[in-house]
């Protein structure tokens, strides 16, 4: 399984991006988004955000395009937090993130904003909607060849199974925790941008630890 995870603040603006794939089962914890999905991701998690305004805490899933998931999670600050999860063929090699100004890399700095405005290179979240057409065709085809290697065992292979859910459940409350002490900082909050290492580190080991 590949997950895609986003914090979003209650202005729409994604604050903290990661890729990351499961550790569960040999898993090496890469994520093995093909290039389509990873221009597609950051519209879909936006697409899910009309849901998430309708509900409250843990949502569970809230949508679903193909076989791509999203589940949520909403603070009692109403900020929301995202996990995007596609299930893959366990041989599949890793793709690397593109590089390009065209193309957003969730590795760089964050940028406020999500889908629909054209960022310089160095953005995490640089897709344009102009594309998003073109690419959901293209990505609900890779989808579909991707989960039909995706057996219907546990959380690696099948992101439908009370243990799938349970673990996002647990991922999000400790991310939820970390989270908490990073906003409480006086050099942050829930609007701002969350660029710590060590933030970046505590979600690591999350998804490891669940995921």
């Amino acid at each position: 399984m590949s997950y895609y995870f986003c914090i979003v603040n209650t202005r729409d603006q994604p604050t903290f991006e990661l890729e990351f794939g499961t550790s569960k089962q040999g898993g090496d914890g890469i994520a093995r988004f093909s290039s389509e999905a990873r221009e597609l991701n950051p519209f879909l998690m936006h697409a899910s955000l009309d849901y998430v305004d309708d509900l409250q805490w843990y949502l569970k899933r809230i949508d679903h395009i193909s076989h791509t998931h999203i589940s949520a999670y909403l603070t009692p600050t109403s900020t929301r937090f995202l996990l995007l999860h596609l299930p893959h063929p366990p041989n599949t090699a890793p793709i690397p993130p593109p590089q390009s100004s065209t193309s957003y890399s969730p590795y760089g700095p964050y940028t406020n904003s999500f889908p629909g405005t054209t960022f310089n290179p160095s953005s995490s979240l640089s897709t344009t909607s102009s594309s998003s057409a073109s690419t959901s065709s293209r990505i609900l085809s890779s989808s579909s060849s991707s989960a039909s290697g995706a057996g219907s065992g546990g959380i690696p292979n099948n992101p439908t199974s009370p243990q799938t859910e349970e673990a996002i459940r647990l991922f999000f409350n400790e991310v939820n925790e970390v989270w908490l002490k990073s906003v409480m900082s006086p050099f942050g909050g829930p609007m701002e941008v969350v660029g710590s290492k060590v933030f970046r580190a505590r979600v690591v080991a999350a998804g490891k630890k669940y995921l």
